[in-house]
């Protein structure tokens, strides 16, 4: 029922998007381009005059949209005694969801508001998991974390647009901040968490950059085939999710927390 459920909502998700493309498109010269298109926007060759103009990069973005509903569905069935359950879980699961549906955008049209979708959803997905480790290390309360969320993704969407040229570098300086205090400050006051499941997130995202580095330099590439490392490094994205996802909810609450 999960997978299927699931499956149908993305499937809603991809319809309206492309409803969206359809809305807008699909003269995509008529918007300002990517700032990307520099070094061409990773190797998948842009299908001229297509209403998507890199298919293999835009429809393996829907993985994170599958892994979002999925977790929106764990936030609130099976209950569990997981630290990681309710409004938290359900945050993580939106994030996944808005990383999908951005890159869905950009890879579809190579525009710089399709950019901006794109990295809106990144920057969304690595402050919260700085700040979820910030919340275990420093026991702030939800309502402080969530203020903390907002703040920190006010100040990455104000220089997304005021600097988007930076996008990348910020992203991994976020990304790296957070993983360096989860496992160094936040991890020891998880109870019961399966460190294990961390690792192969960050695996699998290491992995990921490699292949990501080769298809963005062209060093892998074929162009017109919808064999794409780009959109492998959205699967491997995908799988990372989905363990940092299993690491958090693997963390058990206090006896007297729970119920």
């Amino acid at each position: 029922m999960r997978v299927l459920v699931t499956s149908l909502l993305t499937g809603l998700v991809a319809m309206a998007t492309l409803a969206l493309l359809h809305l807008l498109g699909p003269n995509w010269a008529t918007f300002e381009p990517a700032t990307c298109l520099a070094t061409h926007c990773f190797c998948e060759a842009p299908r001229a005059g297509a209403l998507v103009l890199q298919p293999a990069n835009a429809w393996s973005s829907l993985g994170f949209v599958f892994v979002g509903f999925w977790i929106i569905w764990g936030a609130y069935a099976s209950p569990q005694a997981t630290a990681f359950s309710g409004g938290r879980a359900l945050l993580f699961g939106v994030t996944a969801i808005v990383v999908g549906i951005g890159s869905v955008l950009l890879h579809a049209t190579l525009t710089l508001w399709g950019q901006f979708y794109d990295v809106l959803g990144m920057y969304l997905l690595s402050a919260f998991v700085l700040v979820y480790a910030l919340q275990s290390w420093r026991g702030l309360s939800n309502a402080m974390s969530f203020a903390l969320y907002v703040a920190a993704c006010a100040v990455l969407i104000a220089l997304l647009w005021l600097m988007p040229e930076t996008r990348r570098w910020l992203f991994a300086i976020v990304l790296l901040l957070g993983i360096v205090v989860e496992l160094l400050l936040a991890r020891p006051r998880r109870l019961g968490v399966r460190v294990a499941l961390f690792g192969y997130g960050l695996l699998a995202n290491i992995v990921a950059f490699a292949i990501w580095v080769l298809d963005n330099t062209h060093a892998l590439c074929a162009p017109d085939s919808l064999a794409q490392g780009h959109a492998i490094w959205h699967f491997l994205g995908v799988v990372a999710v989905y363990f940092n996802y299993l690491y958090y909810r693997s963390e058990r609450l206090a006896a007297g927390n729970i119920g």
